[in-house]
């Protein structure tokens, strides 16, 4: 199902405000408000989704938290629960900022929220998040093309700052977290159960 590999859990809320939205900046202050629940904010959207304005937050597990969780036999990922209370804390944060005009918070027109967990083909925001997928395919979109290409899938092979390295069937490529318009994981479905492991050719080998 589409929908569960894009998201696992969505809580939404209506809002309504006017201005210019400063998304990395909502996703600090967003990280901020849910350190304490033991969540973190991986990044979000913003833009028109089924024709509405919508504010899409994702959601992840700390590690610390992670590891409480695991140790009491609690799910380690992210639930509803999660979701719902998260959004909660979102929707009071954004009903105060909406009251500033000119807020540089600000969300234009009425919108939905959405909060969510970021799913299996999860979006990478940041150049550490490409840090933590390290050796994973991931599949990316860049603001200008490299050598021809903006559309580039391979595996993540080096992140070093913000500098990232990408290898794929069509080659090496070497660009900056600046240039990247979107990203996200390429799921194994072989490896999560969700695909036949590949029989092997004659010989011993596996099919490429």
């Amino acid at each position: 199902m589409e929908w569960a590999a894009r998201a696992l859990f969505l809580f939404l809320a209506n809002g309504k405000t006017a201005g210019n939205v400063d998304t990395n900046a909502l996703t600090q202050r967003f990280s901020d408000i849910v350190a304490e629940l033991g969540l973190e904010v991986l990044g979000m959207d913003y833009g028109p989704s089924d024709g509405q304005n919508t504010l899409r937050v994702y959601l992840d597990v700390l590690g610390a938290e992670r590891e409480r969780r695991e140790a009491a036999e609690l799910p380690v990922e992210v639930t509803v629960e999660d979701c719902e209370a998260a959004s909660r804390e979102f929707s009071a944060f954004l009903d105060v900022e909406d009251q500033v005009p000119g807020n540089h918070l600000h969300i234009p027109e009425r919108y939905v929220l959405e909060v969510s967990s970021p799913g299996i083909d999860r979006p990478l925001f940041t150049a550490e998040q490409f840090a933590r997928v390290s050796g994973q395919e991931v599949k990316v979109l860049l603001k200008a093309p490299i050598e021809g290409r903006r559309r580039l899938k391979g595996n993540v092979i080096e992140v070093n700052g913000e500098h990232i390295v990408v290898e794929g069937e069509a080659g090496r490529f070497e660009f900056e977290h600046a240039d990247v318009e979107s990203a996200r994981v390429v799921p194994d479905w072989v490896a999560l159960g969700y695909a036949p492991q590949p029989k092997p050719t004659p010989g011993g080998k596996k099919p490429k």
